[in-house]
This record gives structure tokens, sequence and C-alpha cells, in this order.
């Protein structure tokens, strides 16, 4: 008895098409085998099922009943097809499924069917036209029963067959076969050092390039596409193997035991093989790292070093590790090696080095994985990868090639796809990213001078169509005309190939419906299955019903001279138009889109299907898809529409027109489409920025949009390709548009591009790409492509569109995908470089060989040749120019110097003067220190004071200015009446490399006042170098809260436009990319080792994620320039909501050719402010000589307290800025600092890396050095080795090179001759080893700022505690909790004990909590007390002294955040609370805060509600 499908099987879940098909289907009966091996279901359906769809139905039946059993499931289907079939139509349908069929029994049947042509002579005929060939007749008849039983038996229809036959095709592409082979001969000759072979032996020669090809995609797992190796080919290697280790093995000598056994114990080799570089020799045979799973013995593996590091241990032994690659997999190796070996070792032993070595599998403790130890020999190897050359006599040029810069896309960078075109002899390549241009610095930078290698610049665009008007051939009609709207429902897409099947139309006349249209059409196919879901419409209902033919003319008769509306009108005119053409019937169609008027109407909108439409405008839409209820539905939204546009004074279609122009976010709405972008000048490339930066400003809406009319306005100089399947042209042929609209979009552009077949093969599997089942339908695309280049004469291209170098690559793009959260990641297309030869053969297959030369090699370098050979950024120099800004600055620094040092300034100071101006002039600097000086300056007379960063403090022209407070000459004295200076006396000199406030007090001789110390010994040359040549960097630290008013005041400076926020892009980082690869492998249910986590990590890491904005950073552009010439701007991560505005290139691309202002936040100047306005004292006023603040980085005295009040804390900077942590508190400990220089020589020591820790700290440990002559600033390396007899010129050299650390990496080629020179004067050794340790170093004049901020802050937490406390918790504080720190200091120091004792399990917001305590702790061991917070008087983010006490901030509250606690002081004012409902009607704080504030108290007695209960009115 039949069953309906899921009667059958109820508790089988299908999803999708799958489902709705089966659920039409009836199952006739199940049989199954005696053995239950096999399962036969037998079904019958009224619509055609793919077999795809039947194998997949198949697959989980048994996989969701049968998951554990041998069982086949086997389905067969029989068709019950409506009179809408024919045998022709249905091979057109259903082709695909017989192919797939056939090749699951028979590849060659496949293959004979697959190039067959099918001929239908009459209804019930059908012939085939095969490949003349032997197997083609001798498995003719098999092939007819296959198609008998599928035609007939399954479908029921009465075919007959008949065979015809066609000659057979050539083959590939094989021009310069000869020239190729010897390339590649030579090439495998010269790896196996031996000499070019030529003639026959070039046979040989190719055999062998196949087996060690081979062998060595064996080895590396590539997962790219990858050619056949026959049997014979790899019994070929084999043996050639077995040869050359047979003619390679030598009888090596070994130490035998007889040997002086302590020399055998302690020697690395153990052998005289000279490849053998540790242990002994060994001939195993090497295994596959990713075979080795668990303790499985002895190994032997052979790979690639990729990451090395030695770890000394005790007994004068080091650990070496290393990571080592086959490819397959990567695995960790432990070595022990006695010190003294170490560097003969490592001589060999170097990242990169090909090595076979055997060892024991062993699981590590330490690192808890699988490793290889006790390592029996390791020995050298040859390169055992194969890398593909291209080997073409003529070469490509790559016009569509992705880099990292793509938008989590790419995964290549872009140096290294460069360095592969050119070591490929490639002439040119061309950088396309997605909607960005982010990599063009970068390409620029990876050519040398002179190269003749040319880059072209371009960009992967979105491109959106805004010349496509609402209204399409307007005739002058007025909104109150008559209109027919109309819509249709079509078997497809594509007004060429598809049908028409129902029309449905209303006239509108004088703002009424007046008539109505509806008609079924037969369009003599069998309608889809998708479009009867859709539509309600079946074959039955339509075959009845008249032709095209017949309704065509009636439906025009019913418009008459009206205009047509539609809603996607584009779509439905364009299949009227298309059956008019064909029956010849003259049309001249107005017609208006109502989706064109929604878009720039609803301007909110996130959709505009006519359903989204209908619901924002209330319109009933009942049978959506069916003609005539869309087109009423359509009519009503359209006059719901004039009535909008009238009130906007539109009453005409050409105004209609005008608004949808001028509508940005109509534009921003349209559909997308890729296109090629390059430039092929100078012009071209200003224009390339100009869009892209309109596109990131204006455009932007999910990606950067560029509209064809913006292309048209900046077009010179570009060159438009049609870019991929996602482009305008290939998606016009997918939806089958009619010939005029591919003309009009062909065009459009200069050249148009086809791809692999394998870049599109995800189309035959998408339901979304009905028309695309086989390849085959691929290569009529492609074809078709070329035709019309051919038509319109049109260069055709062939291109890759790269997005990884080689296809093994495609791993990386395939993690990052997956981490992205794309479903078909790992469905990779092969978007990697191709070779000349690989692309000749790809398209040569169906193209032939001089067609594929043209696309693939002719026109790609004909469009190279078009662009010129340009760089990406200016090379000039562009500072802005303020008029006078040399006298100006001359002006005030001798007006200040005057002020200080009198009317005859010392020598000193006038030649440091003048030494320095004219440096600074002559160089065209002095701009930047008058924009400094301004800055600055408005900065103090609004109260807040700026701290100088980086070697600013260096000059002295910057302290006389006022940009810096830090005064670079050498100590000295100077009376502030300006009678007395002192620069030269003995007591002055004891103090030189030291500070001013160093120096003991004196009183002016003249006139009897205390001198003013000053000076802190900083060279000039450290901020400009001898020849004044270093580009300087003015960085300056302004309240954190002062910032944003110090960016505004740069556009007050320069005027609105000029300036711009530096960009900067943000990449995956290497904890994030581990964190995609870890999860893509577990999830898959995949165990990786770290080591081989870490390879593909490297592979991931750089590809951009976002875009943002240097903290502090302001580009500056002179007036007159336009920013587009250097670089393209954008908002911040795309933020269409922000007004800011930044570069486009990441900053430190242009800070060569503009001026770049660090413009910074700091918490330093606004806790000085804050201090400012609770004690009233002036900060600068604030002496650097206090004793009782010095004592505070000695001891805790001056705070009265002892160290174990506050939980053994020896000293009392506990909340001091740059020392305040216990890392900078122990090296205060260790340097014992006595005087304020020795505070900044800690402060850089603590900034730098690797200058303390191993290094200044050792030393002083050991006693080589003090705090005063160890390394802690880089000026201190400059001057100490010019005081030692070097040249200035070679010292400030030397200095650069440490601190930048290029010496301690073992990158600075000229150290030998340095090293060598500085001990030729009597350089000490600790001081030489020292400098090779340092891989950064913190300028003298930056640590002297921070220093004096810190100090002045210390000097307030001694003499104005309330205050102080009140400031840090305000500002710097992190994690400041009321309930936990205000409760009393008994309750704090058991929260500091439990914390304490779960030490490192401690989270980050803990640790920061715990940092916060310590202060609390110290304020409660002085005697202070917290004041409970009262919630009228409280102010949001700001601590207070109230009554003596410190009231905290409201948003101290746990759980309420700044904003919040801004709401209720807000809502405060307004007098007090009745209730709690009342609290939170009108601070809008969450129940659970409301709560907690009830529970701490901080509420009073206010009731619940403000409802009176009747008992509260009772007596």
């Amino acid at each position: 008895m039949e069953k309906r499908f899921f009667e059958a099987f109820p508790n089988l879940k299908l999803d999708g098409v799958q489902k709705d098909l089966f659920e039409q289907v009836m199952v006739e009966r199940i049989t199954a085998t005696r053995r239950r091996d096999l399962l036969r279901i037998y079904i019958r359906s009224e619509r055609l099922i793919e077999k795809e769809q039947i194998y997949s139905v198949e697959k989980e039946i048994k996989k969701q009943f049968f998951p554990r059993e041998y069982l086949i499931i086997k389905i067969y289907e029989k068709f019950v097809l409506s009179e809408q079939y024919d045998p022709e139509k249905l091979m057109g349908l259903y082709r695909e499924s017989i192919l797939t069929e056939i090749r699951e029994c028979d590849h060659m049947l496949y293959t004979m069917f697959r190039q067959a042509d099918l001929r239908f002579p009459d209804e019930n005929t059908m012939e085939l036209v095969l490949e003349d060939s032997v197997i083609a007749k001798s498995k003719e008849e098999e092939l007819v029963g296959i198609l008998d039983k599928v035609l007939n038996e399954r479908c029921g229809f009465r075919v007959k067959f008949q065979i015809d036959y066609k000659e057979v095709k050539s083959g590939r592409y094989r021009e310069e076969d000869e020239l190729r082979i010897q390339k590649i001969v030579e090439g495998i000759s010269s790896r196996f050092g031996g000499t070019a072979v030529r003639g026959n032996d070039a046979v040989a020669a190719s055999e062998k390039t196949a087996a060690v090809s081979a062998e060595s995609a064996a080895v590396q797992g590539f997962s790219g596409p990858q050619k056949a190796v026959s049997a014979k080919q790899k019994e070929a290697a084999a043996a050639s193997g077995t040869e050359r280790r047979t003619a390679e093995k030598k009888s090596y000598g070994r130490f035998e035991k007889g040997g002086d056994r302590s020399y055998q114990r302690r020697a690395l080799k153990r052998s005289d093989n000279p490849n053998v570089i540790y242990g002994r020799d060994f001939e195993d045979e090497s295994i596959s790292i990713e075979e080795i799973w668990g303790e499985m013995g002895e190994v032997t593996i052979r790979g690639k070093v990729r990451a090395l590091e030695t770890r000394e241990i005790r007994n004068e032994r080091t650990i070496v590790s290393f990571e080592i690659t086959d490819f397959t997999d990567t695995i960790k190796v432990k070595m022990f090696v006695h010190n003294e070996q170490l560097a003969e070792l490592t001589g060999d032993l170097k990242v990169s080095a090909f090595l076979k070595l055997k060892g024991v599998t062993v699981n590590d403790t330490f690192d808890r994985e699988l490793t290889i130890g006790s390592v029996v020999g390791v020995i050298k190897i040859p390169d055992f990868t194969v890398s593909r050359m291209d080997n073409s006599v003529r070469k490509r040029v790559e016009l569509h090639c992705h880099t990292k810069m793509s938008d989590m896309d790419g995964v290549s960078d872009v140096k290294d796809i460069i360095k592969r075109a050119k070591k490929w002899g490639h002439k040119a390549l061309a950088i396309t990213d997605h909607g960005c241009v982010q990599a063009f610095p970068d390409a620029n930078h990876a050519l040398d001078h002179g190269d003749d290698f040319k880059v072209i610049y371009g960009v992967e665009g979105y491109l959106v169509d805004d010349l496509k008007e609402i209204v399409t051939d307007g005739k002058g009609q007025t909104l109150d005309d008559t209109y027919v709207v109309f819509d249709i429902e079509t078997t497809g897409f594509s007004p060429v190939t598809n049908r028409i099947i129902e029309i449905g139309a209303v006239k509108v006349e004088n703002g009424q419906i007046t008539d109505r249209f509806s008609a079924f059409v037969n369009p003599q196919v069998p309608i889809p299955f998708e479009i009867e879901k859709l539509t309600g419409i079946d074959d039955s209902m339509v075959l009845d019903a008249g032709t095209i033919e017949k309704v065509l003319p009636e439906f025009l008769e019913f418009v008459g001279d009206a205009a047509l509306v539609a809603h996607n009108a584009n779509f439905d005119v364009s299949f009227i138009k298309e059956n008019a053409k064909r029956q010849d019937i003259p049309v001249d169609f107005t017609y208006v889109d109502t989706v064109g008027i929604a878009r720039t109407l609803l301007t909110g909108q996130a959709k505009y299907t006519l359903d989204a439409v209908a619901k924002t405008l209330k319109i009933s839409l009942e049978n959506h898809h069916r003609a005539v209820d869309d087109a009423e539905c359509t009519a009503e939204i359209f006059l719901k529409f004039i009535e909008m546009l009238k009130k906007e004074d539109v009453d005409t279609l050409e105004g209609l027109n005008e608004l949808g122009k001028a509508s940005v976010d109509a534009v921003r709405k349209l559909h997308s489409y890729h296109i090629i972008i390059l430039a092929k000048n100078q012009t071209g490339r200003i224009n390339l920025y100009r869009l892209v930066s309109e596109s990131h400003l204006t455009y932007f809406y999910k990606r950067p949009l560029i509209p064809k009319s913006l292309i048209q306005k900046y077009r010179e100089g570009l060159i438009l390709g049609s870019a991929c399947e996602a482009g305008e042209l290939f998606r016009a042929m997918l939806d089958g548009q009619g010939e005029e609209q591919i003309a009009r979009i062909v065009e459009f552009y200069d050249y148009l591009e086809i791809q692999p077949i394998g870049n599109n093969k995800f189309m035959i599997e998408s339901e979304r790409v009905r028309d695309v089942n086989s390849e085959d339908d691929l290569i009529a695309l492609n074809k078709r492509v070329v035709k019309l280049g051919e038509q319109f004469q049109k260069p055709v291209v062939a291109t890759c569109d790269v997005h990884f170098l080689d296809p093994e690559d495609e791993v990386y793009r395939r993690i990052i995908m997956t981490g992205k959260g794309f479903k078909d990641a790992d469905d990779q297309a092969p978007l990697y470089l191709r070779t000349t030869e690989e692309m000749l053969d790809e398209f040569a297959y169906y193209l032939g060989s001089e067609k594929a030369e043209e696309i693939v090699i002719t026109n790609t370098n004909m469009i190279a040749d078009m662009c010129d050979r340009i760089a990406p950024v200016r090379p000039d120099k562009c500072p802005p120019v303020i008029e006078n800004s040399d006298q100006q600055l001359t002006d005030i620094c001798y007006r200040k110097a005057h002020e200080m040092y009198g009317d005859e300034l010392p020598d000193i100071v006038e030649a440091r003067l003048k030494r320095e101006l004219n440096s600074i002039i002559s160089n065209g600097f002095a701009v930047m220190y008058i924009i400094a000086q301004k800055l600055v300056w408005k900065s103090v007379e609004d109260g807040y004071l700026v701290g100088s960063r980086g070697s600013v403090g260096s000059s002295f022209v910057a302290t006389m200015a006022g940009i810096t407070e830090v005064n670079p000459l050498s100590p000295h004295y100077y009376c502030k009446n300006r009678h007395y200076s002192d620069f030269y006396s003995e007591d002055v000199r004891k103090f030189a490399g030291m500070a001013g406030c160093d120096m003991p007090d004196k009183y002016c001789p003249v006139c009897g006042e205390k001198l003013i110390k000053d000076g802190f010994d900083i060279p000039f040359e450290t901020f400009l170098g001898f020849k004044g040549n270093k580009e300087p960097d003015i960085d300056l630290n302004f309240s954190g809260e002062y910032q944003s008013k110090a960016h505004k005041y740069t556009e007050v400076i320069f005027g609105y436009g000029q300036t711009f926020r530096a960009g900067t892009i943000g990449t995956l980082a290497d904890k994030t990319a581990f964190g995609y690869v870890r999860n893509y492998y577990e999830e898959r249910g995949k165990h990786k080792r770290t080591s081989e986590i870490n390879r593909i990590v490297e592979g991931c890491v750089g590809v951009r994620r976002t875009t943002g904005q240097h903290p502090g950073g302001i580009v500056v552009l002179p007036v007159g320039e336009e920013i587009n010439s250097f670089t393209p701007v954008q908002h911040p991560a795309n933020d269409m909501t922000t007004d800011t505005v930044t570069t486009h290139f990441d900053y430190h691309s242009i800070d060569h050719n503009l001026l770049k202002l660090d413009i910074l936040g700091h918490d330093d100047p606004t806790m000085i402010r804050m201090l400012q306005d609770l004690t009233g004292i002036d900060p600068t006023t604030i002496p650097l000589d206090d004793r009782e603040v010095m004592s505070l980085f000695q001891n805790t005295s001056a705070l009265g307290i002892t160290s174990e009040d506050i939980g053994g804390c020896r000293l009392g900077c506990l909340g001091i800025p740059e020392f305040g942590t216990d890392f900078a508190m122990q090296m205060v400990i260790d340097a014992q600092p006595k005087y304020f220089s020795d505070l900044v020589r800690i402060s850089g020591l603590s900034h730098g890396t690797d200058v303390w820790l191993g290094n200044a700290q050792t030393l002083i440990q050991e006693g080589k050095a003090t705090i005063s002559t160890a390394i802690c600033t880089r000026d201190d390396i400059m001057t100490y080795l010019i005081g030692m007899g070097l040249d200035s010129e070679e010292s400030f050299k030397i200095m650069e090179a440490v601190r930048k650390g290029t010496v301690a990496k073992g990158k600075c080629g000229n150290w030998a001759e340095w090293k060598q020179d500085m001990l030729d004067h009597d350089v000490p050794d600790w001081y030489v080893w020292s400098c090779e340790k340092i891989q950064y170093m913190f300028p003298k004049a930056h640590a002297a700022a921070y220093v004096m901020m810190g100090w002045r802050i210390a000097y307030c937490k001694i003499n104005y505690p309330l205050a102080y406390y009140c400031a840090f918790f305000s500002i710097r504080a992190s994690a400041f909790s009321y309930e936990t720190m205000c409760l009393g200091r008994e309750h704090l120091e058991r929260v500091m004990a439990e914390y304490r004792k779960r030490g490192d399990s401690l989270s980050n917001k803990e640790q920061d909590a715990l940092k916060d305590m310590r202060i609390v702790q110290e304020m409660y061991a002085r005697g202070f007390e917290f004041e409970p917070i009262d919630i009228f008087r409280a102010h949001s983010r700001n601590f207070q002294i109230v009554d003596g006490k410190v009231m905290p901030s409201l948003s101290s509250i746990e759980g309420l955040g700044e904003k919040a606690a801004d709401a209720v002081m807000e809502a405060a004012k307004d007098g007090p609370f009745l209730s709690k409902d009342d609290f939170r009607s009108r601070t809008k704080v969450s129940k659970t805060v409301i709560d907690l504030m009830a529970d701490l108290g901080l509420l009073g007695d206010i009731p619940e509600s403000n409802q009176i209960s009747l008992f509260d009115l009772v007596g």
C-alpha cells in the first residue's frame, strides 16, 4: 500500500528544498535482501528530483536510522511528469543528474556522455553524437541501455535512440614545450648537482622530476590540486629513490667503544660524515610527522626548522629546543648540550635549515605535549620541497591580486607576492584589495631602487549602478497621469531563457484604481519546483492558458499609452521587452520603479522587498508572489508614494528622478557588484584615492560603495575591468539579462575578465544559481565573455583572483573564513597565483591555444603596458606653512632667555640657542615648534599643564618656547631677578650629568635672593642628530580631559579640513589567530600539537581586521594641497556616526610627507589639575629638591607609618606615577637613589626593554656599575662615548643602533667595527656587553618630564593627603569598589588576605582591585577615613573632601557606570526621592544596583513604592 514519504519515514529530518520535494513524494514499496544488507525504496514523484538530492536523502536515511549497521540504502525513483515535458526539455533539465549517476558506475561512459552532442529529430527520437573512438563504439550499447532506463522506464517516455559520431578534438596547448621541458631539466640538474641534459636525456629527467614532485607532494600534504601520479611513476620514484640512497651510502668512520671515553662523552659529533651536526650517523627511513601519535619509541623524521630557542640550565648545560615541520605536521625537539658545544651546534642548527633526525618520542612534562628527546643524531639534508616555477618564455601578468589588507580575505603578504612574481620573471603585478588600498605603501617598499618590476596600483571596488534612474524614458508625465501598475511571475530570472507564467495589472488614473488585468500564460516548459513552491502555480494551472504570443498583445492593449509601474521594474519590463522583441512588437515604455522611490523616501528601511515596504506603509498583501495580488499591492504603494512626493513638492516624473539622484541613502541601498579599477598614471592614482575616500566617507554601507556616477566623474587616468563572478557583467549573464542590457554593461568597461573554472565551481552546488549545473555551464559563461570581447572590441584577460600564493596556503584562508562564520569555508576555491603554463593549460582546453595565449599573455601585458610606473605616496615633504614662523620662534626663545638669564646671555645659553635655532630653521622645522608652542600655551592658559614626551626635552629651544619644562642645559644656578648665573664653578661641575635640583641651595651674590636650580644635562643631538637631519617628533602629554580640546584647536590654527586623525590598521594578532586555528581543529574533532598550530598561525597573522585612529596623532595638510594626493581618508573602523576622519594609510606610511603631531591624553596632567583645584597650589612652584619627597623612595617615614602598616611595603611611593608598581619599587630598592637625577635614570630603566633585568640590575649587583654609571637612557651612551674620545657622529650612530635594538638583534652591520673602536678607547667590557643586550631605550628628556610630574604628585601625597587620595581614586584607580574598600580597615584587610591567598588565580579585574586596595590600606594606615556616600552631595565621577574625610564618587558603587552615575547626580538636583520606584524612574538605574545601594544604607529609609496604603490613613 502506497504511503506519503514522511508517513513511511516519520522521524526522518530533512531541510530546505529536500523537505519540500519529498513531502510530495509517494513511497510505492520498500524491500530488503535476506541478509538485510540492502534496503530498496521505490518512490513516485510528479516533480523531477535531481540525482544529487536522491543520493543525499539516501545518506540521511542511513545516517539517521542505521548509523552503525552495514546496510546500503538505494532509492529507485519514478516520475509522472506533466505534459509540459518532452525528451528534449527533460534532457535540458536532467542531463547533469544522468551524468552524476553514470559517473558512479563507469567513468568512461561518463566522459562519453559528457562530450556527446544531443539532437532531437522528432519528439520521440534522441540522437547521440559521440566522439569517434574505439572505446565509444565498444560501449555505445551500454550507454543507450542506461538512457533507455532513465527516459523510458523512469520518466515514462517512448524514446528511440540513434548513434552518430564526430571527430575527436585536439589536445591542450602545447607551444614552447621543448623550451619549457629544457628549463625544468636544467632546474632539476642544478638541484641534484649535475649538469644540464639535452635531447633524449630530457625524458629521463622529466621522469625524475615527476618522481621527486610526487614524493614531495606526499611529504608536504599539499591540499591544492595536484596531478595524479601513475603507478608506474610511483614505482619509478621508489626505484630511483632506492638507487639514490644506495649510491649515497658511504662508509663513514665512527668513534668506536675502545676510544677515549671522556672525549666520547663530551663530543658533539660521533661520525666523520660532514653532514652530521650532532650525534652519530644513521640511515633509517623517515616517517611523516603526522604519523607520530603517542610515545612510539625511536622515530626518524625529516623537516624544516621553524623556531629555535636556547635556555641555560645548571651544570654548564643548555637546553636547545626547536620546532621542525615536514608540512604534514610539526613537532618540538629537545636536546641537552654542554655550553662550550652550543656555538658549534647552532652554527648549523638554524631556523629554515633542513634536517633529518632520530630520537625518542616522549610526553614532555614541562610543555605537556609530545616531543622528541634523547636525540641519537641530526643530519643536514637538502631542501626537499618543490616550488613551482614559471618556465614559459613569454610571461603573463596577474591583474587581480589580494593581499592581507583585503579585509580578512587575502592571506598573503604583498611583499611575498611581489617577490614571487619577480622570481617567476613576470614584469608587473596588480594589487587589487577589496575596497581599500592599504597595501600600497608596503608594495612600494618591496621594490628595490631602480627596480624594473612594475606594481600596478588598483582596487577591487564595490560598484553600485546609480545611473539607473527611478523613471526610465520619461516623457514629461505628471504624477496625475495614467499608469499601469503590473507584476509578472516567471519560470526564472532570465528574460532570455525563462518564460512568463502570469501577468497581473491594475490601471491608475487620477489617483484612483480604475481597471484590472489578470492572465495565466502557458510557458510551454515545465515550471520549476522552486517557482511552484514560491507562487503556488503548477503546470496544471497553465496548460489550458494562452501562450505569450496571445497574452502579450492583450496586455499591451490594456496598457495603451500609460506609463508602467512595477516593484523592481527593470526585471518585469525586461521580460515584456524581450517577448515583444520576439514577436516584432515595437514598444517604447516609460516605466517607474517603486523600489527606487522606496529607497528615496523610506531611508530608514532595512529591506525594500514588496512585503517589507507594504508592511511599513500598512498596506495589506495577501497571496504574495501571485502577479495580480502583487500588482494590486504595488498600486496602493504607488498611490501612497504619490501623496508623499507631493508633500516634497514633487509632482512630475522628472522631479522624481532629481529627488532620487540627490539621495545618498538611496545609493547606499543599491545592490553592489565587484569592479577592478587600476591607476594608469599619477592622475589616475589621485582619482583612485578620491573614489576610495568617497566610498568610505559618503557611501559606506556594510562595505565601501562606489557609485557609477562617481567613477564617471573621476575616470581620467583609470582602467576599469569587469572583475570576477561577482562583477556586474557576470551577474547579468547569470541572471539572463537581454542583449541590450549586456551591451550597456560591456561598454562601461575597458577590459573584460575571466577566471579558471575552479574559481567558480561553488556555483554548481549553490541553490541560488539555478542555471549553472556543471563545469560545461561555467565554460560556456567564459566563452560568452570572450565572444563579447570580440564583439565590442574589448580585450579579455585571464586572471587568478589571487587570495593566497600557493595551493597549500588555502588552509590559512579556510581558518580565517571559519573564524568569520562562513559555513562553506572548508570548500576553498583554488585562488592561488598560477604560472603562465598553468593558465595556458586551463584556458587552451576549451578556447584553443591561440585565444588562450591572447587572454593569458598578450592582453595582460597590454594592460600592464598602459600603466605608468608610479609611486603610491608622494616623495616630497609638505610641511604646513605658518607665516614668519622662523622669526616668531627666534623672538619667543630670546625673549624667554632674557627673562631668565638677563639682558646679556651667558655664553653657553647664547651658543646653544644659536646652534639649535640654526639647525631647526635651516631644516624647515620651525613651523613644528610654533605649532607645539601654540598648543601648549593654549592648554596652560586653560589651566592644564602639558608634559613633553620623547626627546623634545633635549631641545633648549623647546624649553625657551614653553613646549617643555625640561631644561636640557647642564646643571646651573640663575637668579630670578636676572642678576646672576653660574654654569662653570667647581660646585656646579661636580653635578655634570645629573640634575640642577640635585645641587645644594645657594643665594644670589648680587641681590641675596635664593638662586633657582635648573638643568638636566641633555645633548640637543639626541633630538635632531649632529647634522640636524634627524626627523624631529614633538610628542605632548595633554590632560586626558583636555585632549579633545587640543585636537579641536589644531583646526583653529590650520583651518577646517586641514587636519586629520592619524589612521591605524588593526590586524589579526598572534593570540587571536591562535584561537582561530585551535578552535577550527577542535570543532572538527582533530588534535593539533601547539607547534603545528604555531606554524599555521604564522600564515594567519597580519590579516587586516579593522581600522582605527592613533590615540593622539594629528596629520596636518598644508593649505592648497588635496589630501587625496597623499592618501585616501575614511572614518575610523568605518563608523558612519562619527565626524572623525582619519588617513586611510597607516600614518607611518605618510609621516615623511605630512607633519604628524602627537597630542596624547595622559592621567598625570589631569591629576595635577585636580590637585591644583583641591589645594589651590600652583604645581610649577613645587620644589624638586624636597627632602621628604625624596625619602618616599627610601622608606615610609614621611607618611608617618611603617612598612608593616601597609603589608610590608618598604617604600612610600605606592600610587606615585612611574614608581608605584612592585616592579618599579624593586628597582628603586635595588638602585638606592639619593638624587632626583637617580629617579630619572630609574624611570629610563623601567621604560626600556632588556635594560634593567639581566642587564643593569646584574651589573649593579655584581658591583661593576652603579645607578649613576649604568646605561639607563639612550643619551647616556652618546655622552659617555664622546667623553671616552669616540667621534661624536659615530657615538650618535651607536646610540641610535643600540636604542632601537638592532645591535641586540644582530642586524647592525657596523657593530663589529664600532665595538672594536669602543674597546680601543678603553670602554669597559661590561659597558659593551650591556649595549649588546638592549632592545629599546627611553630618552632622558622623556624620563625627566615623567619624573617631574610624578614628583609633584608625591609632594601632594605628603603635604595634601586628602587631596591626593581624592585625585588618585578619581583618576588612576581602575577597579575601586565602595562595597569592598569603604566599609572600614578591618573589612578591607580581610578581603585583601582572601585575594592574596588565591594569588595567581585572580582575574584581571581582581588584580586591578588589589592594586587599588593597597592605596586604600595606606590611606587607612595614615589615619584617614571615607565619608559614606550622600547621594545628594556625592559627585558622579570624582571623589571629594567632605568634613575632613574622603567621600567616594557615585560611580564607585559596584554596577553603577559613569553615565548612570551622571544620571543619579542630575536627578538628585531635582529634590528628594519619594521611593525606590521614584529613584528608578528618575535615574533609570537597574533594580539590582538600587537594592545594593539600599543594603549599603545609601538610600536612607525611603519606601519601595509611591503608592499609599489604605492602612496608612487609618488612625
